[in-house]
């Protein structure tokens, strides 16, 4: 939503919309749509739509109950409880439309309850134990991992696979790279990190390690490949005796970029 100043009031009317749907007992705000220091020009409205078992099915196939709905463009499925809307001015709301028995597993770090029962404050805070429950991340487990995601991305792209060698290097690889970065090395500022997904604010978090790696993702495959090899090294090599330097020298080396090691 361009206008920060229109998103409170269209979570009122999200909320008052989704408490007339049959059988309707709780709304949920997820993310930015729940932290309001959070919030900018970019944030979408995320959030979970709480219904009875008996109407779940109708719940989901009426979305009338959506605002402004003649100024939705699309509505897309994730999955069978998922949905993504799109406005005419952007905005974009990300939700599920479930009951809390179908929507159990469902992590929840940043939450706000726009309205609900005891049964919806609970599972509120069953969501939120949920992810203080997530468990420690193995800083070098990631980063082995990182140096094979690699490794198999660069040889995808040497047999000419390069949107599945891009998926390698570009995204599982960085994905664990990052939570290596997260475990081992302190963030920038106060930068709050997000417990399901290591990507989230972590250019305010490590803006020069976030530079670096950006530049590195710019470059075609292969050599994206090898200087993100080397990136890891920089960062978390040096001091760190659990870090798997003899993994690193050899993907290093198949890479084409030999193993010198940190600079």
């Amino acid at each position: 939503m361009r206008d920060l100043a229109e998103f409170d009031a269209l979570s009122d009317r999200l909320a008052g919309g989704f408490a007339g749907v049959p059988g309707a007992h709780g709304l949920v705000f997820l993310g930015s749509a729940a932290a309001g220091h959070r919030r900018d020009r970019w944030s979408d409205h995320d959030f979970l739509a709480l219904v009875e078992e008996k109407y779940a099915e109708s719940a989901r196939a009426n979305l009338d109950w959506l605002p402004d709905p003649e100024r939705v463009l699309c509505v897309a499925r994730e999955g069978e409880l998922g949905f993504s809307a799109l406005y005419d001015d952007g905005h974009v709301l990300e939700f599920a439309v479930g009951t809390t028995k179908e929507l159990a597993a469902a992590p929840l770090d940043e939450a706000k309850l726009m309205f609900g029962d005891t049964r919806m404050r609970d599972f509120v805070d069953a969501g939120q134990d949920r992810v203080a429950a997530v468990p420690a991340i193995d800083p070098a487990n990631e980063v082995a991992l990182a140096y094979i995601k690699l490794l198999i991305g660069y040889g995808r792209a040497c047999r000419g696979e390069r949107i599945a060698a891009g998926r390698f290097v570009r995204g599982w690889a960085v994905d664990h790279l990052l939570r290596a970065v997260r475990a081992r090395v302190l963030p920038h500022g106060a930068a709050r990190a997000d417990p399901l997904d290591a990507s989230r604010r972590f250019d305010s978090a490590y803006p020069h390690i976030a530079a670096q790696l950006d530049y590195a993702l710019a470059q075609p495959i292969e050599q994206a490949a090898r200087d993100v090899a080397m990136l890891a090294r920089v960062v978390l090599e040096r001091g760190w005796d659990g870090f798997p330097t003899r993994t690193a020298e050899l993907v290093q080396s198949l890479l084409g970029s030999g193993g010198a090691g940190p600079s």
